[in-house]
């Protein structure tokens, strides 16, 4: 028998002890959630309930396999009968029995992302859409718009208007699409993932049997990370707990931050009201953090409104209060972190128990740049590393061959973004312009037409137009930034990007980032070579130190349930913390708050927010930065210096 008093705190004894119904747990930031999780299901089968009546519904297969080893280890019994998994395993098993009852074979085939882009290609072609002409999304882009009107229960329109509204007069056709890709998989017998979960809650709200059999079949229904359930699947969950309600769901509100996923902030903040006899746990014991490093992540959050009230308290003594570090600008920012890190590796600490983390992946850049530049190793969590992006490598390519009309791999970079140039046309092409002298000269020639395929014409001559363009800036003003506003605005690379990515917007932010960053080289080819010479340096670096000691570099959505000694939040100025888009969406301002909470809460030791007081874009020159208004809302929380949830560095000079 599990002593539980003794391997519990009493906080979470009551929530594993509890004995059935409604149960909201409120689980807090390093308050071992996965411990009061784990030891409810060993509670439930020393009581007696069998195995097989247990369902444990998480958002990775690794998590629940983590629980129930941890189970059978506390009670040395066999848990293979417990029915547990993501919700899309758990789904796809209650289908493989009764998908018939749906109009499917039970033998349907479940397609993956790449499958379901290809049938979405058929469906084009078969409406006689020639996306190339027109501008049509490509078919990446259309399956996250299917996608995510189905995981917010939107309408497609509802998000062309929201998300791509850039598309929306295409409403009709990518709506004759959308119809014809659902039609084809149901011709194919096959599903995607989100037809997963759609049609499992189909079954069980359209065959009553099936529901109540499975609802009597698993007596106790437990979720983990419930605040990052979509309305779909909580309603899958509502259904299997309608008869017995004996529903245990495990989350935090304060770490809701994935509503751009599709994840419904009301599923855990209505639940009261969907259950109301529910009974209601925090778990508030933090064994993560220092005290000091909780108060101010308390006060941070009591600034939302629509949440459930909770102090996270730490079992941890004393340590060093949180420090706010204004530097001069984003240069002596990365120079602080840069040093500040180099003296915590100098002392013994290893890189991996350090973190950067950022709200956007461009915040990085100046960071990275500087590790390269110090030999700091460092591995890079929110994508790859800023410089070796294929947009940021675009438009390069246009600065590349302004330097060396000779760059064959800048040219073919270029000649391949256009409609309908593939590795032929583009041979045959290069092997004319890489015999002359001025190759760039050549290929703007009207005669340079008659090598090009006729269905390629249109293609490059839209290329002609766009270098036509950049040579119209007189010489001195070929800077990059220049560069990047004409591809934006004049060369249509803005229309590239929102017909081939879903996040073309945080794209074309990078882009005009990128633009700020070289306005400090006098010289485009100063600045070309500095992003060379990094890029191979990080090549060289990740062959050498693959299994090395690395400090994470991370978005703030990428970092959500790790933890690290000492984190750096840089950034933490107003329009980057909160990211100023974000704030123009419903409820944004308190999904940034909670990102910023989520932040805070990673680090165990120490922890460090940096922004710059000054920035510098060579279109407005130099500008004040305000420091996040998440920090100026609780810097007057107490006028004593000791009482201050924060130290204050400001650095000129120091580094």
């Amino acid at each position: 028998m599990i002593e539980y008093e003794k391997e519990l705190n009493p906080e979470q004894y009551r929530v594993v002890t509890e004995e059935g119904g409604p149960l909201l747990v409120l689980a807090g930031a390093g308050s071992g959630k996965t411990r009061t999780l784990t030891y409810r299901v060993a509670r439930l089968l020393e009581t007696g309930v069998p195995p097989e009546n247990i369902l444990l519904m998480t958002f990775t297969n690794k998590a629940a396999r983590s629980m129930l080893s941890r189970v059978e280890s506390l009670l040395d019994c066999y848990t293979g009968k417990i029915a547990g998994g993501t919700f899309h395993s758990i789904a796809h098993r209650f289908l493989r029995s009764y998908a018939f009852r749906l109009g499917y074979s039970n033998s349907f085939s479940i397609v993956d992302s790449e499958d379901a882009r290809q049938i979405i290609a058929t469906a084009i072609s078969d409406l006689k859409i020639d996306a190339k002409l027109t501008k049509f999304p490509k078919k990446n882009i259309i399956s996250e718009m299917i996608s995510l009107a189905v995981n917010t229960q939107s309408t497609l329109e509802e998000v062309l208007f929201n998300r791509y509204p850039f598309f929306s007069h295409l409403s009709p056709e990518i709506h004759q699409i959308a119809c014809l890709y659902e039609q084809k998989k149901k011709d194919l017998s096959v599903m995607d993932f989100d037809d997963l979960l759609a049609n499992c809650r189909r079954l069980l709200r359209e065959h009553p049997d099936v529901g109540q059999m499975l609802a009597q079949k698993f007596h106790h229904v437990l979720v983990d990370e419930y605040q990052d359930t979509n309305i779909i699947q909580a309603d899958i969950v509502d259904l299997l707990a309608a008869g017995h309600r004996n529903l245990m769901v495990v989350g935090d509100d304060s770490q809701s931050i994935y509503s751009f996923r599709g994840a419904n902030f009301s599923n855990i903040i209505d639940f009261p009201d969907r259950y109301p006899d529910c009974k209601i746990f925090k778990l508030e014991i933090n064994y993560r953090s220092t005290p000091e490093i909780l108060h101010m992540a308390n006060l941070s959050i009591n600034n939302n409104e629509n949440q459930f009230p909770k102090a996270l308290r730490a079992v941890r003594s004393k340590g060093m209060r949180p420090v706010i570090v204004s530097a001069e600008n984003v240069l002596k920012q990365a120079d602080f972190v840069s040093q500040r890190i180099a003296e915590l590796g100098r002392a013994g600490v290893p890189y991996s128990e350090i973190a950067v983390l950022y709200r956007a992946h461009y915040h990085s850049m100046e960071v990275q740049m500087e590790f390269v530049r110090r030999d700091i190793p460092f591995e890079i969590r929110s994508g790859i590393r800023f410089f070796e992006q294929a947009h940021i490598k675009d438009v390069t390519s246009y600065m590349r061959v302004l330097v060396n009309e000779h760059d064959e791999l800048a040219w073919r970079r270029i000649l391949m973004m256009y409609p309908k140039v593939g590795k032929v046309t583009f041979e045959k092409i290069w092997s004319r312009m890489s015999r002359q002298t001025h190759p760039l000269e050549v290929f703007l020639s009207d005669d340079f037409m008659k090598l090009v395929p006729k269905s390629a014409q249109a293609g490059v001559l839209q290329c002609k137009r766009t270098w036509l363009s950049l040579l119209l800036l007189d010489v001195p003003d070929r800077i990059p930034e220049k560069i990047i506003e004409i591809l934006l605005n004049q060369a249509d690379y803005r229309v590239y990007l929102q017909d081939n990515y879903s996040d073309a917007t945080a794209r074309e932010e990078d882009l005009i980032q990128l633009g700020n960053f070289a306005a400090r080289f006098e010289r485009m080819d100063d600045f070309l070579s500095e992003l060379a010479l990094l890029t191979n340096m990080s090549k060289e670096e990740e062959i050498e130190e693959r299994q090395a000691d690395k400090v994470i570099l991370s978005t703030i959505h990428q970092a959500k349930g790790l933890e690290w000694s000492y984190v750096f939040l840089i950034w933490c100025a107003d329009g980057m913390i909160p990211l100023a888009r974000s704030l123009a969406e419903p409820g944004g301002e308190e999904e940034e708050r909670r990102l910023f909470y989520v932040a805070l809460t990673r680090a165990r030791d120490q922890l460090y927010l940096c922004s710059p007081v000054l920035d510098y874009t060579r279109s407005s020159g130099t500008m004040a930065m305000n420091p996040s208004r998440f920090i100026r809302e609780i810097a007057p929380h107490s006028s004593e210096d000791e009482e201050r949830p924060f130290e204050q560095w400001t650095l000129f000079d120091k580094y």
